[in-house]
């Protein structure tokens, strides 16, 4: 077997930990595996649909971006494995807790902290929710790390730190970081109040075209589905990775991200340029 070749986006330094570490697993397991790092997720997604990589570790919107960009020249992407933690999520509308908002509708014309503008997560996925709930807001971007996604909490933070300080009427964050920023005193216990959910959506995959190597990409997903987290060898990369186990891909959690991207527009100018 030739190494087969994983593309990765560097949101963090631990994840030159994860995947060294991840290397060392597949490479006693018989699977040559080398990676490489992107800076941002639009680079990564034209280096694979380019055959620089095997596989990718996609975001929900590069998932997406990967898909439309195939489709478009006749191939096929498919999700071939996801983090347990990757199913199922949500994210919230918070006001503060004195505030007298009671309802979406009372958000209209008012000012909403969202994250980075290619945030799925803080940004895309909660305004589509305000959006077919017919409440037009005031929209106030925290464009950190923009390209990354929103893999890092930068532009949630601020947003939760916008509302303390009055500079917006509510914000939006997943529902984890809601309750991590509550267990970190980044939102101080009871300063918060949820006003909306949204539906539920998945986050990450792992993203192959058709004609990645089939023998060295099988036994790839086989050895994720096989981790144990019980397993001392793996058990602290899970946790730096966030996930207990690894579960089959799936794509029926993107609907929601579907939408609201033809609804916003937000791919519109990067998949201009890419027939």
């Amino acid at each position: 077997m030739r190494p087969l070749l994983l593309g990765a986006v560097a949101y963090d330094p631990k994840v030159v930990t994860i995947w060294d570490g991840f290397a060392r697993f597949f490479g006693e397991h018989g699977l040559p595996f080398d990676y490489v790092l992107y800076t941002n997720y639009e680079s990564q997604v034209e280096a694979h649909l380019d055959g620089r990589i095997d596989v990718a570790w996609n975001s929900p919107l590069a998932w997406v971006e990967a898909d439309r960009v195939a489709r478009r020249r006749g191939r096929s992407a498919r999700s071939v494995a996801m983090r347990d933690t990757d199913q199922d999520l949500a994210s919230v509308i918070v006001v503060r807790a004195d505030s007298p908002i009671r309802s979406l509708a009372d958000l209209r014309g008012r000012r909403v902290g969202v994250g980075a503008a290619d945030s799925p997560q803080a940004t895309l996925i909660p305004l589509d929710h305000l959006a077919e709930a017919g409440v037009e807001v005031e929209v106030l971007r925290h464009d950190v790390l923009v390209g990354k996604h929103g893999d890092h909490i930068g532009g949630e933070r601020d947003a939760a730190r916008a509302l303390l300080a009055d500079a917006v009427d509510a914000a939006c964050l997943i529902d984890a970081n809601h309750l991590g920023f509550a267990r970190d005193g980044t939102l101080p216990a009871a300063s918060t109040r949820v006003l909306a959910t949204t539906g539920l959506y998945d986050h990450c995959n792992f993203t192959a075209f058709e004609d990645a190597p089939a023998a060295e990409l099988a036994r790839f997903v086989d050895l994720l589905l096989g981790m144990s987290y019980d397993d001392p060898a793996v058990r602290p990369l899970m946790d730096l990775e966030g996930l207990k186990a690894w579960r089959p891909g799936r794509t029926s959690g993107y609907a929601l991200l579907e939408r609201a991207v033809d609804r916003l527009g937000t791919l519109d100018p990067w998949l201009a340029g890419r027939r």
